[in-house]
């Protein structure tokens, strides 16, 4: 076998493969032999008609083709490892001509986009620094109190305030016509909780136990029911009860009740609360920081990505938000009609995110390789303990699922991230 490689644009290009001697006569062979398998003439048992039989009732284009899929893979490989092509999606083919001596296929390959990396060393991107204040602390401890809190009925004269609970019922309309979903009776609406359209709670302040009002809203441009964003509704309300929140005392007492290992104070869960909350916006800056300074460097480089690579990364995120929705105790399916969105809508709402995390993986794997960064076997190793540890499986079972190769590429990323962290200025 012969082959040339010819790049195009957009990552794509062509592996010509001309396919003759030996190898073409066997190709032939195994397509007349599997016609022959699966062919029906009268007078013959199946598997048992004469060669010149079979190529009677199969045109020579036929048979050409179907040897040319015998050979292909082949080929194709051949092909591969000659030109050290990096495939990103299964090639097409095309058999551009064939006789009985020789074949020649054209795969039409998609690869993998070549990247010219700008600046990401030596970049100016700080991690913000973290402080922790009192306020941030009493607020986690107001949450405490929120949680065993009571709702005590108000005096029916007495007027709902911001943070009280009103007990509703209500009816929307658009254009005078009640609308799917805009209904419900007695229900619980704590005013300022931000839970209802925007515009909507602020409304209520100042009604009354008995007393009957209409809310009059526009629907964010966003919002999930195409047919509603960006439109006018009115909310005929009535309402049922207004309560009040009458918060515990913040004693020791109340604390005990968390339950928290070594923790039986105010004092003490105060404490908590800013190591918990110091260690959550070191989290918080660190992936702000990380996220900065990969946009930045992604900003930087020029690569043009296949549109294949994007949709398998669309792929693998719809995967994930499916699994995300079966965790809630949902389908897609589900999901989907509740909001009134497609499968389609949803992925072209990816897509841009997608794009985005192919592009940092190729701009990170090019950085790999200008710096010549490698994981060793023993980092490997050390990954697949710290896996099975975390998910308490035996590393040979994990070994079983990912690859050695997958894992060093993954930890060579990380360390080509890791080396443009520590360039900073």
């Amino acid at each position: 076998m012969t082959s040339t490689w010819t790049l195009k644009e957009n990552s794509t290009g062509e592996l010509e493969v001309t396919v003759e001697g030996e190898a073409w006569k066997k190709a032939q062979k195994k397509a007349l032999n599997y016609a022959k398998s699966h062919m029906n003439l009268k007078g013959f048992r199946k598997g048992q008609i004469p060669d010149a039989l079979v190529k009677k009732q199969l045109s020579s284009k036929a048979l050409y083709d179907m040897a040319s899929e015998e050979v292909a893979n082949e080929a194709l490989s051949e092909g591969i490892k000659e030109h050290n092509i990096d495939l990103v999606a299964r090639p097409t083919l095309d058999v551009k001509e064939a006789d009985d001596e020789k074949a020649v296929l054209v795969f039409t390959c998609t690869v993998l986009p070549e990247v010219t990396l700008g600046e990401y060393k030596g970049l100016d991107i700080k991690k913000a620094d973290v402080e922790v204040t009192e306020e941030d602390v009493e607020n986690e401890v107001k949450r405490v109190q929120d949680r065993y809190a009571d709702w005590v009925v108000r005096e029916d004269d007495d007027a709902a305030q911001l943070g009280d609970q009103v007990v509703i019922d209500f009816v929307g309309t658009k254009d005078g016509v009640a609308f799917e979903g805009g209904s419900g009776e007695n229900y619980p609406l704590e005013l300022g909780s931000g839970s209802f359209i925007p515009g909507f709670e602020e409304q209520l302040v100042g009604v009354k136990k008995g007393e009957e009002k209409d809310v009059e809203v526009t629907f964010p441009e966003n919002y999930q029911a195409a047919e509603l964003a960006g439109q006018p509704a009115a909310f005929h309300c009535t309402v049922h009860e207004v309560k009040y929140k009458d918060l515990p005392e913040l004693n020791d007492e109340l604390i005990k009740k968390l339950k928290i290992e070594n923790v039986e104070t105010v004092d003490a869960y105060k404490e908590k609360v800013k190591t918990d909350l110091t260690a959550q916006k070191e989290r918080e800056a660190e992936e702000n920081f990380t996220n900065e300074l990969l946009g930045k460097v992604c900003d930087n480089a020029n690569v043009e990505i296949p549109a294949v690579m994007i949709d398998a990364e669309v792929d693998r995120m719809y995967k994930e938000f499916e699994g995300r929705m079966q965790q809630s105790g949902f389908t897609a399916k589900q999901f989907l009609e509740a909001t009134h969105q497609t499968e389609e809508a949803i992925r072209a709402q990816m897509s841009p995110e997608a794009a985005a995390r192919v592009k940092t993986q190729l701009v990170l794997e090019a950085i790999v390789k200008a710096e010549s960064i490698e994981a060793s076997d023993e980092d490997v190793e050390k990954e697949f303990t710290t896996m099975s540890e975390m998910y308490n499986m035996e590393v040979e079972k994990i070994k079983s699922l990912i690859s050695p190769e997958s894992i060093k590429a993954d930890l060579a990323n990380q360390k080509a991230l890791d080396f443009i962290k520590t360039s900073v200025k």
